[in-house]
């Protein structure tokens, strides 16, 4: 294989496989609580790209290269971020076996990865579908190689733990230090521009939108960023520095500045931010994708 060339499907499994792509039934969502979460979405991603091949053509070679020449959702996964990420020096063999490897011994980040893609298709009403999300959507992409890099940089492999950060920031615009820890079920909406720093924590079922820093002060040294609670959502172009906390179920209005602690199911917003009041009941913000409901509370100005 010449350097940085990309992956391409076993030619074993093209030679036995059908020549037509046959019409598939798309399962309805959300899947039942009794069904394994980890084989209904890799079912649900193969019936939406054989109907996406059959719909349209020039997509199949790309559809079964990526998806349905793979007998699982981490082996298709694996495939993909190796050629996204792959270069001239960056082997798309080695990326693929050090994927894979990764996702096989580590069964938290499978779990994690499948959380992720039900939250993307349950909070994005942009998302056609889970497939879609595998192959297009690149903060989800991100933040699944960079849970291989946490991997990498907790056995001290740390040359190769930043070489693949570059990767990723290069490719998708998203710089994710590798000790940065990362929950699951997050959404990063768009993802262009986020920046989450070295020591950095972010908890389960968290959403961030674009442009989002999550980042030191500029002078303090050791444990410097931010911890983001569960159920936390931050809007657009929010910064949030230094080693403060973000209770869990608040809610980040885009563009604040925030630099001191939120406590939880409150709202901070402006520059510098300020906080409003706290929020009875059930939602969380993360979850439930609700940016607007403090305006009232924030601001008179009506249009």
């Amino acid at each position: 294989m010449t350097a940085g060339q990309p992956l391409r499907a076993d030619p074993q499994q093209r030679r036995h496989s059908p020549p037509a792509l046959h019409p598939a039934v798309v399962p309805s969502y959300p899947p039942p609580e009794s069904d394994n979460d980890e084989s209904w979405v890799w079912a649900q991603i193969k019936a939406e790209a054989r109907r996406d091949a059959d719909a349209e053509p020039a997509l199949a070679s790309f559809l079964y290269a990526t998806v349905l020449s793979h007998p699982s959702l981490e082996r298709s996964l694996s495939f993909h971020l190796a050629n996204k990420l792959c270069s001239s020096t960056l082997l798309s063999t080695l990326l693929y076996d050090l994927f894979v490897g990764s996702l096989a011994a580590h069964p938290t980040i499978r779990a994690a990865a499948v959380a992720d893609l039900l939250a993307v298709r349950s909070r994005d009403p942009a998302c056609a579908g889970f497939s879609h999300c595998l192959l297009n959507y690149k903060g989800f992409l991100a933040v699944q190689a960079h849970r291989v890099a946490h991997v990498l940089w907790a056995q001290n492999r740390r040359a190769l733990a930043l070489a693949l950060q570059s990767r990723v920031a290069e490719v998708f615009a998203v710089d994710i230090h590798p000790a940065a820890a990362i929950g699951k079920g997050i959404l990063l909406d768009h993802a262009t521009g986020v920046v989450i720093g070295e020591t950095a924590v972010v908890g389960d079922n968290v959403s961030i939108l674009h442009h989002v820093t999550l980042g030191g002060t500029g002078k303090a040294v050791g444990d410097r960023h931010p911890k983001i609670g569960d159920g936390v959502l931050i809007g657009a172009g929010a910064t949030i520095l230094g080693n403060v906390l973000i209770g869990a179920g608040a809610k980040i209005g885009a563009g604040s500045v925030v630099l001191i602690d939120v406590p939880p199911r409150s709202t901070a917003v402006g520059n510098p931010a300020r906080l409003i009041g706290g929020k009875k009941g059930d939602d969380m913000p993360g979850e439930s994708m609700d940016h607007t409901s403090f305006i009232q509370q924030w601001s008179d100005y009506t249009i």
